[in-house]
């Protein structure tokens, strides 16, 4: 250290970075160490199962390296003995200053350290030479203008003060800071006349909002409540906006002159009725009435303002509606503002997307539940009137569920039947039925006008819809109501129209044949069981055969449905017409009523065996014939058709496990079963090269030529001789 105190600065500094670098190797080496005593412990510690003696923690190195840390050299302070070297300190600084001014004379900064020193010397001549030169350079720099004044206002130069500060508004009148400044001088000095004086000079310019609160302010201060009214009558025509009229409306309900706040209110909604935040207005209206105690007042301007808001505009308004009904209102209010709020959320959705139909539905829901007939209607016609942009169907079925519900809304709630009507009618108009049709509308506008026992009506309009849209459900339909109506000849007429129209449906034909056969007419139904079966074209073919059948078993014509199981399999030969057939031969036809108990039909079947035809032994061997001869047949026309074949012996082994023993002929099918091998083919790509092989179970039928082969044989003593192991 005492060597350092001689040497130069530069010395010095080159000296401290030494030390500090001895410092820091001296620090890492000790931590080395530490860190080597502490690896030596923990090994000892892991042979011992005990911690290490020594411990060292990130703080310990930080407290020793500030410990030994030196103190940072500083420049010495400089000793002023007497008023020659005052001169020249000052010389030298004022040399300094000015150098920095002329090189640096677009620096704000260098020109307030130069005006500053020289008011900490006392010179204030000289200060305000520097400020007015800064201010040839900088007129518009606002931290000069206020730092000049400051410290005129400090040396108590108030006629210099009030120069500056006349300069400065003069200079930049749309910085408050001056004014507020220089009004803020005249009122302590206690010229109020001054200051009102600087007001008005500052609202010619038409300052925001603060600068016309400071001066109503200033009047408050002083009682001068005239001038205060005064001034806010030109605020409000300078800035015509909810701020403005609602500090004026609180200026006279703190006067204590309600009725002249209320008139301010008034007056303002009628100047503001179309700005974007007249709701903020109405808020703070219903607010004061509130404070004055007039809840219904407060409740009607709520009201209003909900009424004749855009929807945009309500949100905060509903929310302090929401507020002022739990503070004041009773259950059915707080609904009340709840279906209103929530009535302005599915606006706003609605809005977003006119199309989206589950937002109107459950804003159509919210309106029904609320009670109200017309906001109701208002919410259908308005969410029917969006129309999907395309003609797709699957555009158009949660559309029309909107016209359904208008349709029944009006029937069951309003109880308005004529309107019902006029739904019903606007919806069909709607619907392009060129291109597809709702059978859904057209069978509700038809029951509907049979609820009002308008029955040509209802003819008429499933008339016109089979003319437009003929589609099964809508002739289902017209047959259920003529029926109903016992009008037999009318539902001949349109099942004859239906079958005109979809000759294909086996559907309709079946229930045409049904239909026949309630009526007892029997070779009707025959008759039109045949038409059907002879058309080329059909849907559903096995229905109709299913049937066909059905009905002449339940007639108890064996010889009949025997003579149907033999056209049918002259059409197809598939395994399941043959169960089917052989189920058949083996069951007794029995002939019972619709409505007839099981002890009726055990009774009929009791009497069945007493025929020759039907009797176990004939029914038996006439059903093994048929499982013979499918077998056969599969055998010759689908010899690759295995799997068909292995149902078939599995159904015929059931059947004959079925049967009494004297009959049973079980061990012969058990013979005909197949063995289950597994086999492997290849695998082949989309290119037809072959890309691998797979496994796969085969089946191997005893009286198959290939299952005499050789190779099967091994196989077949392979796996004796590996059962004969196990």
């Amino acid at each position: 250290a005492f060597a350092l105190a001689d040497t130069p600065r530069a010395t010095v500094k080159d000296a401290h970075s030494e030390r500090e670098s001895s410092i820091v190797c001296r620090l890492r080496a000790q931590r080395c160490e530490w860190n080597h005593g502490v690896k030596h412990a923990a090994h000892d510690a892991r042979e011992e199962k005990a911690p290490a003696p020594v411990q060292i923690t990130a703080e310990q190195i930080v407290r020793e390296a500030s410990e030994r840390a030196e103190e940072v050299y500083k420049v010495p302070k400089r000793k002023i003995a007497d008023a020659d070297e005052l001169r020249e300190y000052r010389y030298e600084q004022r040399k300094n200053f000015e150098d920095r001014v002329r090189s640096e004379y677009w620096q704000p900064r260098a020109w307030i350290r130069y005006a500053k020193w020289e008011e900490q010397q006392g010179d204030l001549p000289r200060a305000r030479s520097v400020w007015e030169r800064a201010l040839e350079h900088h007129s518009r720099e606002v931290p000069i203008w206020s730092q000049y004044a400051e410290m005129e206002m400090k040396a108590k130069a108030v006629n210099h003060a009030r120069n500056v500060w006349e300069r400065a508004c003069g200079t930049l009148p749309r910085v408050d800071m001056f004014w507020y400044k220089y009004i803020h001088m005249e009122e302590t000095l206690g010229q109020v006349a001054a200051c009102r004086q600087i007001f008005e000079k500052w609202l010619t310019w038409e300052p925001e909002h603060p600068a016309w609160y400071a001066y109503v302010k200033l009047e408050q201060r002083y009682k001068e409540n005239a001038r205060a009214r005064d001034i806010f009558q030109r605020y409000v025509q300078v800035h015509p906006d909810v701020k403005a009229w609602t500090r004026w409306a609180k200026f006279e309900f703190a006067a204590g002159d309600r009725e002249k706040a209320r008139e301010v209110y008034e007056a303002a909604v009628e100047f503001l009725k179309n700005e974007p935040d007249i709701g903020e207005l109405y808020t703070m209206f219903a607010r004061f009435e509130e404070m004055c105690h007039e809840v219904e007042r407060a409740r009607a301007i709520y009201k209003f303002a909900l009424d004749n808001l855009a929807k945009e505009q309500a949100e905060e308004v509903y929310k302090e509606f929401m507020k002022f009904e739990k503070m004041h209102g009773n259950r059915e209010g707080i609904e009340d503002v709840v279906v209103g709020q929530r009535r302005f959320k599915y606006e706003e959705e609605v809005a977003k997307n006119p199309l989206n139909y589950d937002t109107w539905f459950d804003y159509v829901r919210l309106e029904e539940s609320a009670g109200d007939i017309a906001k109701t209607r208002e919410v259908y016609e308005r969410a029917i009137a969006n129309v999907p942009p395309a003609n797709e169907k699957r555009f158009w079925q949660r559309y029309i569920y909107l016209w359904i519900n208008y349709a029944l809304y009006e029937e069951l709630e309003a109880r308005d039947a004529e309107r019902t009507r006029e739904v019903y009618r606007a919806c069909l108009k709607v619907i392009p039925h060129s291109e597809f049709s709702f059978s859904k509308v057209w069978i509700m506008s038809a029951k509907f006008e049979l609820r009002q026992r308008r029955l040509d009506a209802c003819r008429k309009i499933l008339g016109l819809a089979i003319g437009l849209a003929p589609k099964e459900k809508i002739f289902k339909a017209y047959i259920d109501i003529e029926f109903q109506l016992g009008n037999v000849d009318r539902c001949r007429t349109i099942y004859e129209k239906a079958l005109e129209v979809d000759a294909q449906n086996c559907s309709t034909w079946v229930q045409y044949a049904e239909l026949e056969r309630s009526l007892g007419e029997v070779e009707r139904g025959r008759a039109i069981f045949e038409l059907a079966v002879d058309q080329p074209m059909l849907d559903m073919p096995e229905v109709l055969w299913k049937a066909y059948i059905d009905f002449e078993t339940s007639e108890g014509e064996r010889e009949r449905t025997r003579a149907l199981y033999e056209r049918l399999l002259e059409r197809t030969k598939h395994v399941k017409v043959w169960m089917s057939y052989a189920r058949f031969e083996a069951t007794p036809v029995v002939v019972v009523e619709d409505d007839a108990d099981e002890a009726a039909i055990a009774a009929a079947t009791a009497a069945a065996e007493d025929d020759e035809h039907e009797r176990l032994a004939t029914r038996q061997s006439v059903s093994r014939a048929v499982y013979e001869r499918a077998l056969e047949e599969l055998k010759e026309s689908s010899p690759d058709a295995k799997e068909e074949r292995v149902m078939l012996l599995e159904a015929w082994k059931s059947f004959e496990d079925s049967l009494p023993s004297e009959y049973s002929r079980a061990a012969d099918v058990k013979a005909k079963m197949p063995k289950r091998v597994k086999r492997k083919r290849a695998v082949t790509d989309d290119s037809g090269h072959e890309v691998g092989q797979e496994e796969f179970y085969d089946y191997v039928f005893p009286d198959d030529a290939s299952a005499k082969t050789p190779a099967l044989k091994i196989l077949e003593a392979a796996y004796a001789w590996k059962k004969q192991k196990a």
